[in-house]
């Protein structure tokens, strides 16, 4: 059995009068003064205003000629001219290419030939009939000289020249629409067959821009609505186009395909890659700077200015974003004053102390 000396006893009772003493007097100081001792963060702030804000739908896409055509060879034979190069500028019915000829001249030439010989059949075949003719009633007339036409080959031999002819212009590849030539496909002297292609032509004066947009954001959408158009070769400079087509079709990832039409322009090509941001306006809306919003936990969070002295922390609910302001649904008042800068690691009832520029 061990005996406790009554100088350890007591030095014990004191040792545990000292910590409790210590442990009251640290849980009566008050939390103010830990805040009153952290140094106070500064902040720039602002005010959260219901207005109006342009919310930015964007979207990229490639462009298209808004007119296009493929030149089609009517005829087969070799290509004795290639007229154009690519990126050429063509009118209307200018002459791309050309095949060798020979061959559709001889047919307009023996069409001709056949043509001469059928007048000159007719002529004897009148003859027969020179008593009919003379009848009074020009529907017996007409009649008997169309049937005389026929029988002595004129009739056939009309059609067989407009063949003729119209082979012989088959011969030539004219462009149907004004615009750059584009993919040539053949060059002098090539073997080429009926129904081939031998270019595109690309209008100049129109540019299609087709993009997809979120099927949420459609109803903001409407036709002839403005656009600003950037290219990616030159992304800095806004043209400006207009919406001309919706597609009624949702796809199966939930896009919608917007055309946007487009002055041409000297640097624009047809399948270039660009971007376009079409200006929704919306009225009537609480709205904070987006610096002003932070997420936690995956939450939107919003601080605001508290007596002047301290932040509170806001749980919000976010709309519209137009990637300088934020559309705020619920959480704060009108007219808060809100933190926009050093609020990544702000606490909620920390000190802080606004900086005006």
């Amino acid at each position: 059995m061990k005996i406790f000396h009554p100088f350890c006893l007591c030095g014990f009772i004191l040792l545990l009068f000292s910590c409790s003493k210590a442990e009251e007097s640290s849980q009566e100081i008050p939390a103010e003064s830990f805040r009153n001792e952290v140094a106070a963060t500064e902040v720039r702030v602002a005010n959260a205003e219901r207005k109006s804000f342009d919310y930015l739908i964007n979207a990229t896409g490639k462009l298209e000629a808004q007119s296009e055509a493929k030149m089609i060879i009517e005829q087969d034979g070799y290509l004795a001219d290639v007229m154009v190069l690519e990126g050429q500028l063509v009118s209307k019915g200018q002459v791309l290419a050309r095949l060798n000829p020979m061959e559709a001249e001889f047919r307009l030439e023996k069409a001709k030939i056949a043509l001469i010989k059928a007048k000159a059949e007719y002529e004897v075949l009148k003859i027969d009939f020179y008593g009919v003719l003379q009848s009074k009633d020009p529907a017996i007339v007409r009649a008997v000289e169309e049937k005389i036409k026929v029988n002595s080959g004129w009739s056939l031999a009309e059609v067989e020249l407009k063949e003729a002819e119209l082979n012989l212009q088959r011969c030539e590849v004219r462009a149907p629409i004004s615009g750059k030539v584009a993919n040539i496909k053949f060059k002098e002297g090539s073997l080429v067959a009926k129904n081939q292609e031998f270019s595109q032509i690309l209008g100049t004066d129109q540019l299609i821009l087709r993009v997809k947009v979120l099927e949420s954001d459609i109803p903001l959408i409407s036709l002839n609505q403005k656009a600003e158009v950037f290219p990616i070769s030159a992304s800095q400079t806004a043209l400006i186009g207009r919406v001309t087509a919706i597609n009624p079709m949702v796809d199966e990832s939930g896009l919608v395909q917007v055309s946007i039409s487009l002055t041409a322009n000297k640097n624009l090509l047809p399948g270039m890659n660009a971007r376009a941001i079409i200006r929704s306006p919306q009225s009537n809306s609480l709205v904070v700077p987006k610096d002003a919003l932070v997420f936690r936990s995956g939450r939107a969070v919003v601080f605001t200015v508290e007596n002047g002295k301290e932040s509170k922390w806001n749980y919000v609910e976010v709309g519209k974003d137009n990637g300088q302001e934020v559309e705020i649904l619920d959480g704060i008042p009108e007219n808060s004053t809100v933190i926009t800068t050093n609020n990544l690691q702000l606490a909620h009832q920390a000190p802080v102390q606004i900086v005006k520029d």
